[in-house]
């Protein structure tokens, strides 16, 4: 949970909140959604209920992707968000792929689950159609964790088979929400975070809804030890506890769950995430869902309180990534930008905060420089294939080529290493 702090975020004692709309319009000309099984997805924009922003960062290609499901399951009432933080050679690779498989894997899995209810229903001699319909809909909460572990699983499985396993340090991470009406069910794996935001009076209250699941938990640290895998930290990050293999210090992987990384799933290393439930209230407000990019530099309540002072919904996440970004320079000036992303999903029909109403809030604060921020263009060389965003095609991952801040992994085995670099030029040029 994050502490409390002020509305503001400061940055070099300047108040960032003091920014020109404009430059933080959203531009959806470059918005990436299709249709599939009767869903609207989305890849990159913004809808009624829906901000999404990712920022590439200082590390090489952009690892983070995300995905949002609107009418998940073919339901009105269902929508599904999905975000992905890939790391090593080919993190990128990984994280999109399960951004792709991850979602109709959990989509088949829930309807196979609901149809074994109706018929354990119907051998029970239904009265009514009303009490079949709310039987097929409402899941109890071992049928959601159940329909998450054989996804989850199903999905590594099919991971080792399809990506080129070679490259055997790369992996991702995947905090993904299926909101069903006043339901609220959170896979989690990994080092990203959900956190809702919700109203007690006038105060926003960050609620929490995932645990970083890294290496130092006691309950994580016991299953690896188990499985004789190792957990330390090195002596020039103290703070970041990693697992490494048993008998050589790599690959120093900062978490304790994640997708891939099949180098370190005979020790300890494992795919099942963690789920949890909410009923939702008339007092939540919004869910952020956001890499470790952002919660690595931002406490939980600067981030609601920050999406909550965006003037449309539609700037919410981009505006979240720019305060991430400053604050990465600010808090770390010698290291790497990570890559952000970020997914607002909003619970409610009306907007957290009126563009009169924070342009109002504004004049009323003291005046300081304002920020201007150039509008970003798409790159050229960025490819798009069915509607779905590709990688820069010039690009590879070099966050282990200088100094950076708790990269996911600290370093790969000499033999990958070597295997990994060349294959990740082939894979990106398309020889």
């Amino acid at each position: 949970m994050g502490s409390c702090c002020s509305h503001d975020v400061s940055v070099r004692g300047k108040v960032e909140s003091e920014v020109d709309d404009v430059s933080y319009e959203y531009d959806h000309e470059n918005d990436v959604s299709y249709e599939q099984d009767g869903a609207m997805i989305r890849l990159r924009g913004s809808s009624r209920f829906v901000s999404m922003y990712t920022q590439q960062g200082k590390k090489g290609v952009n690892q983070d992707a995300m995905a949002v499901w609107e009418d998940f399951t073919g339901e009105k009432d269902t929508i599904l968000c999905g975000v992905f933080d890939g790391h090593g050679p080919l993190g990128h690779k990984v994280s999109q792929f399960i951004r792709d498989n991850l979602p109709s894997k959990l989509s088949a899995a829930i309807k196979m689950s609901q149809q074994k209810a109706c018929k354990y229903y119907d051998a029970n001699d239904a009265d009514t159609d009303d009490a079949y319909d709310e039987n097929y809909n409402n899941m109890s909460l071992a049928s959601w964790e159940a329909c998450f572990l054989k996804t989850f699983d199903e999905m590594d499985d099919h991971l080792a088979q399809e990506i080129n396993t070679d490259s055997y340090c790369s992996g991702c991470t995947a905090v993904t929400l299926i909101k069903q009406g006043d339901q609220l069910i959170v896979g989690n794996l990994g080092d990203s975070r959900a956190v809702l935001c919700t109203r007690e009076g006038n105060q926003l209250i960050p609620v929490q809804l995932t645990v970083d699941l890294k290496p130092d938990i006691p309950s994580e640290a016991s299953r690896i030890i188990n499985c004789e895998g190792r957990v330390f930290a090195a002596e020039e990050e103290p703070d970041v506890y990693r697992l490494w293999m048993p008998d050589e210090d790599c690959p120093g992987l900062a978490m304790s769950r994640a997708f891939g990384d099949f180098c370190l799933k005979d020790y300890g290393l494992i795919s099942a995430p963690d789920v949890f439930y909410r009923k939702l209230s008339n007092q939540d407000e919004f869910v952020v869902l956001a890499t470790d990019g952002v919660w690595d530099v931002l406490t939980n309540n600067e981030v609601i309180n920050i999406v909550a002072s965006a003037p449309r919904r539609s700037m919410a996440a981009k505006l979240l990534v720019k305060r991430a970004v400053k604050a990465w320079k600010y808090k770390y000036p010698g290291s790497k930008i990570d890559d952000c992303a970020v997914i607002c999903l909003f619970l409610d029909d009306q907007p957290v905060l009126s563009h009169s109403q924070s342009s109002m809030s504004r004049r009323n604060r003291h005046h300081s420089k304002r920020l201007h921020i150039s509008k970003s263009t798409r790159n050229e060389d960025t490819e798009t294939v069915d509607g779905k965003v590709g990688v820069d095609l010039n690009e590879e991952w070099t966050a282990l080529g200088g100094l950076a801040r708790a990269n996911s992994i600290s370093k790969l085995p000499r033999l990958a290493r070597n295997m990994s670099r060349r294959q990740s030029s082939k894979y990106l040029k398309g020889s």
